[in-house]
């Protein structure tokens, strides 16, 4: 029995103004461009076009398809384990830097690959280099320590025309650093970017995999399955964010006339 039909408002009003996303998902749309998606589409309780976001095969479904609808995107796939990335909150992130790149720019965000933004933590994923060369037209240059998480990553660019002048990718060989050794002599770049890993240790990481779990079932029990999952590097490290963050600080004094504006997500 379904339920009551819920009002949705017309748009998101907590994402940014320029986000792609700011509206419900138009699945007529989304399935028009990747059929595949048709497979995992269906009324929710509310009566309401959706997805099951417990099926990790459904999450990525719909990921590729608004990944070639929005960002021109005709390959884009991770492996099994790797994090499957929240595309309207990483959209966010551009955007938002992209404002503060305009506030230093007499109020106009300058766009064009001679913009360079380094992505710490790239990922399997590579959504930031997607989604930044797609609205700004900005190069990127994404580090990881996970030489399968660049593997990924690489397969994507050389998959789609448009990034491989775009994205360029490295391996960071040592774990313990966050831009030594990324850098090249008298390298610059406009911003860098991360999603540096929450969790202080597994254990934490798994709770908040069933915190997330809690959410979407209504308290329904559950079990943790793929779309929540990720690797170490991805989900957690010694003192979590906060220490991460700050080991980025301390390090970035380095490189202080290398870069414009050092940013990450909190």
């Amino acid at each position: 029995m379904l339920q009551p039909k819920r009002v949705h408002p017309i748009e998101k009003l907590n994402l940014h103004p320029r986000n792609r996303h700011r509206t419900r998902y138009d699945f007529k749309l989304l399935i028009n461009s990747s059929p595949d998606l048709a497979q995992y589409a269906r009324l929710n309780p509310y009566g309401d076009e959706s997805i099951d976001f417990h099926d990790p095969l459904a999450v990525k479904a719909l990921n590729k398809a608004l990944l070639k609808v929005y960002y021109d995107m005709d390959y884009w796939d991770i492996p099994l384990n790797y994090l499957c990335p929240p595309i309207p909150g990483r959209a966010d992130y551009i955007h938002h830097i992209a404002g503060l790149l305009g506030d230093c720019n007499h109020g106009e965000i300058p766009s064009g690959p001679h913009i360079r933004c380094l992505d710490i933590g790239v990922g399997a994923n590579c959504i930031y280099p997607v989604v930044g060369s797609k609205e700004y037209g900005w190069s990127f240059v994404g580090s990881d320590i996970d030489p399968v998480a660049l593997t990924s990553a690489q397969k994507i660019v050389e998959s789609n025309a448009r990034l491989e002048q775009k994205v360029e990718l490295r391996l960071q060989r040592n774990p313990d650093d966050i831009f030594k050794g990324v850098f090249k002599k008298d390298e610059r770049f406009d911003l860098t970017l991360c999603n540096p890993p929450f969790h202080a240790s597994p254990a934490e990481a798994q709770a908040g995999t069933l915190r997330k779990i809690h959410n979407l079932s209504s308290g329904k029990k559950i079990q943790p399955i793929l779309n929540f999952s990720g690797q170490q590097s991805e989900l957690w490290c010694e003192g979590g964010e906060v220490q991460f963050v700050q080991n980025m600080v301390r390090e970035s004094k380095q490189f202080s006339r290398s870069v414009m504006w050092f940013s990450t997500l909190v």
